[in-house]
């Protein structure tokens, strides 16, 4: 055995006996240094991760506004690895596709590529994930029956703030963490997977665990870029803010 082979056993080790207790502190982390240095992490040991520091994210994702207050999100932790294989198989089906399509399409840039190439690293190691967090929300939709955007907009409004919360809890105590929704491309299988009712729609998932990489500052467009004054196309601050 080389020495970096016990170098990334004692690593792996020491991220598999952290409690929350070891870890909770770092929620304290100034909330523009968590929200500076967010990203995506997908390639994730497969150490385990405490349930008592999974529960901990999911209680503060809970503080996140919902529609008239309905409170009307649910949460999924996955840790069994059969119920994995199966979302990893749906994932994996679906990214043969969008996959492929994103790497033609990207061919040149070099920048897209690393992202596709962690999203390849994801699909391929689904199952090692140590734990997933399935959001969903419960009723309030008519199936089958057409409805204006806003009512999509505002039925979803209910958990997308309480995943942010969610990812960012996850940043400040160390854990790795994306959003991803490729797994429930079939809402009936991803049901079916996951025992829900017809009266809970999953909405995304969030894969979790101990980061083979690190957090870091993340690379953006300039904020005058992207934003406009009363009329779209009317952007007084493009100039005004660095590239």
């Amino acid at each position: 055995m080389t020495s970096g082979d016990g170098n990334g056993q004692q690593a792996q080790a020491a991220t598999s006996d952290r409690t929350l207790a070891d870890v909770e502190q770092g929620l304290g982390m100034p909330l523009q240094e968590a929200m500076s240095t967010q990203r995506a992490v997908r390639r994730l040991l497969p150490d385990p991760v405490d349930d008592a520091i999974v529960l901990r994210c999911i209680e503060l994702a809970l503080k996140a506004p919902t529609g008239s207050n309905g409170q009307n999100w649910e949460f999924v932790v996955v840790k069994d690895r059969a119920l994995m294989e199966q979302l990893g198989r749906q994932n994996r089906q679906a990214w043969s596709i969008y996959g492929g399509i994103g790497k033609r399409q990207n061919k040149d840039n070099e920048a897209m590529l690393k992202v596709l190439a962690a999203v390849d690293w994801q699909a391929e190691h689904f199952a090692e994930i140590p734990v997933l967090v399935v959001a969903c929300l419960r009723g309030n939709r008519v199936p089958f029956v057409p409805m204006p955007p806003m009512a999509h907009s505002s039925y979803f409004g209910s958990i997308y703030p309480s995943v942010q919360n969610l990812l960012l809890a996850a940043r400040a105590m160390g854990l790795g963490a994306a959003l991803i929704t490729l797994p429930l491309w079939s809402t009936t299988v991803a049901r079916r997977i996951l025992g829900l009712p017809a009266s809970v729609l999953p909405c995304c998932i969030v894969p979790m665990g101990w980061p083979r990489g690190r957090y870091g500052p993340t690379t953006r467009k300039p904020v005058g870029q992207v934003t406009h004054l009363d009329r779209f196309g009317n952007q007084p601050w493009k100039e005004s803010t660095p590239s």
